[in-house]
């Protein structure tokens, strides 16, 4: 069995948003369905997209468990966006996260280093 997952995000300015997860991801989307939504591939199969929806911006909770967290946080900061908090969870599991300019969270976690 396949599984895609696509992770949206609600955002009030489509333009600055689209700016800032460029940023954050590091990249232009894969493609853009229509002319409200752009699409970042993260992993085969496994997409986040931002859509402008006016009005339900800000509530995303959005967390990606990644093996190279501090190169990505280091390649992020290079781009402009630090991050609103970095977490040690008594596991050793670490969380950084980010909120876009409509409040959205997008974290990153990772193992201990």
């Amino acid at each position: 069995m396949t599984l895609t997952l696509f992770a949206g995000i609600p955002v009030n300015d489509y333009a600055t948003a689209l700016a800032w997860y460029e940023r954050l991801l590091g990249s232009q989307p894969a493609f853009f369905p229509n002319d409200k939504e752009a699409v970042w591939e993260l992993a085969e199969h496994r997409y986040v997209y931002i859509e402008h929806r006016p009005g339900h911006a800000g509530h995303a909770l959005h967390t990606v468990f990644v093996d190279d967290l501090d190169e990505r946080v280091a390649g992020i900061a290079q781009r402009g966006v630090e991050p609103t908090s970095r977490e040690t969870y008594a596991n050793g599991v670490r969380k950084v996260t980010y909120h876009d300019p409509d409040g959205n969270e997008f974290g990153f976690g990772g193992a201990s280093a």
